[in-house]
């Protein structure tokens, strides 16, 4: 008798995105008036560039699976289309439950508040209340390892406390969907090992896990399937262990960085 696949977490259908920039700065108030007149209108006076083009993926609930390629190639991109940071240019992104986005570890904490009260904050930016934060904010205190300093305002604390701090409560909170961005390389050795403990348990209680990285071993060692991005689109989509291959051909295929300077397309 055939096995049935678990049910969809993220299902991403002929998916795109592109980012449109201005050829010229504009050197003044009256010409940046005219140029956003032009770009509203669909002037066509502007560059852009594909970072995404019909990219089709289904990724099962329970299934823990990487993302690699080169700068460039569309992976923090797929993270951010999947918990609507950005809107797709063509395409349609559904997810079937809340997200726990580790893309920017304290890209949600307020500067005034302290560490505690970014908590609250921070969990209910995921969508989850002050009682259920007020629960695990026991456990989250503990894994952080902050002591005393979470009491003092987060403008102070360093990237390495941030990152201790984010991680935490990204993880505490029950989402089933947990999205990883290159995150396991902040902090010291320490923390990143108490770190990659802390997901792989998410994900033996069937929690659905999707890592970005550039660290091949890393991928192979933790991921059961791995995705490889490469010119826009999916080069390879299969077991871990046929990855490496595929990885390093596509970090020899030129892609398109879109500059920063670059605004969404639609």
């Amino acid at each position: 008798m055939a096995m049935t696949k678990p049910a969809p977490a993220i299902e991403l259908d002929c998916l795109g995105k592109s980012f449109r920039s201005w050829d010229e700065r504009p050197h003044s108030l009256k010409a940046w008036l005219i140029n956003l007149l032009q770009f509203k209108s669909g002037f066509k006076g502007k560059s852009t560039t594909t970072v995404l083009d019909n990219v089709s993926l289904t990724i099962h609930t329970g299934e823990f699976v990487g993302i690699m390629g080169p700068n460039g190639a569309g992976k923090s991109t797929i993270l951010k289309l999947i918990c609507s940071i950005y809107e797709p240019t063509r395409g349609t992104v559904r997810v079937h439950g809340q997200i726990a986005p580790l893309i920017e570890l304290g890209a949600g904490f307020h500067p005034d508040l302290s560490g505690y009260d970014n908590v609250f904050l921070n969990a209910a930016i995921l969508g989850f209340g002050r009682r259920l934060a007020l629960e695990k904010m026991p456990e989250i205190l503990e894994f952080a390892g902050l002591g005393e300093k979470i009491h003092m305002p987060v403008r102070y604390y360093s990237s390495g406390m941030l990152a201790r701090l984010g991680f935490s409560v990204a993880t505490h909170l029950p989402a089933p969907i947990l999205l990883v961005d290159e995150i396991l390389a902040v902090g010291d050795a320490n923390f990143q090992a108490k770190c990659i403990a802390k997901v792989r348990q998410l994900h033996s209680e069937g929690r659905t896990v999707i890592l970005v990285s550039h660290d091949i071993e890393a991928i192979s060692h933790h991921c059961e399937r791995v995705i490889v991005l490469s010119r826009s689109g999916v080069s390879y989509d299969g077991p871990a262990s046929r990855a490496r291959e595929h990885y390093l051909n596509s970090l020899a295929a030129p892609v398109q960085t879109p500059p920063s300077s670059l605004s969404e397309g639609s």
